[in-house]
């Protein structure tokens, strides 16, 4: 390692669990771009899964597990990084309150909170990073506003800027951009007929665009909205926009 690499500040990276499964080339583009705004990437192994599924489902008890295991995992990064509004908010707004009543804990969760970002807004607010717009990709996007990203962290200027300053690709927004997929973590699991529903009507919003693909901040509501585009035939793809953002600086 050069000295200039180590006197980069370190940021920690939480991958999350979808993008570590089924996806890898979203935490790899996201690596890349802290990595251009002049930051250090470290992705401690002892990272597991955020708890939301045990959250969601109702088991404190797993999710203050789970909470206990993220907080002691990143111990010591002056910011932690989360290409996901979801588990960003399981991180930002959630550890402090299943760990508020634990002497030994509370007060780690909540610092822990309060230098944890989303992926676009660490890149947007904290790094004051722009793409270079030398060689913008192609071709044209709608963007999906992931509920978890757009209500409880405040994700909806940032990518759009970005995207923005990146010259391209042209940026089609969709009739009701804000409203659920249907994925909502195990919501989908429970209620699946709604799920289906839900999915069919952003993707007939995604669609009248006539965007090449649709693009989000949440690797969850991107899987859920490529399976039911690819159920139906549509020809739209989904990405995940750390992917577009570094493809635009090749």
């Amino acid at each position: 390692m050069t000295e200039t690499a180590r006197e980069r500040p370190t940021v920690g990276f939480f991958a999350t669990c979808l993008v570590d499964l089924f996806r890898p080339s979203v935490g790899f583009a996201a690596a890349r771009l802290i990595e251009r705004a002049g930051y250090r990437v470290e992705v401690p192994r002892a990272q597991s899964c955020c708890g939301q599924p045990s959250y969601n489902s109702g088991d404190r008890k797993a999710a203050r597990r789970g909470a206990r295991r993220a907080v002691a995992a990143f111990h010591g990064f002056e910011h932690v990084v989360v290409p996901s509004g979801s588990c960003g908010a399981m991180f930002v707004r959630h550890f402090p309150d299943l760990l508020a009543d634990d002497p030994e804990w509370a007060g780690k969760a909540a610092a822990l909170a309060g230098r944890t970002y989303e992926l676009v807004d660490f890149l947007a607010r904290v790094a004051g990073w722009r793409p270079e717009a030398a060689r913008p990709p192609s071709g044209s996007v709608t963007y999906h506003d992931s509920c978890s990203g757009l209500r409880e962290l405040g994700i909806r200027e940032q990518p759009r800027a970005l995207l923005a300053a990146a010259g391209g690709p042209e940026l089609r927004e969709m009739e009701g951009s804000d409203i659920c997929c249907g994925f909502g973590g195990t919501f989908c699991v429970k209620y699946p007929a709604i799920s289906e529903a839900m999915a069919d009507k952003k993707i007939d919003s995604i669609e009248a665009t006539g965007a090449d693909a649709v693009v989000g901040g949440d690797l969850g509501c991107l899987l859920h909205i490529e399976g039911r585009l690819s159920r139906r035939g549509s020809a739209v793809g989904a990405r995940h926009v750390a992917e577009i953002l570094d493809g635009g600086e090749g």
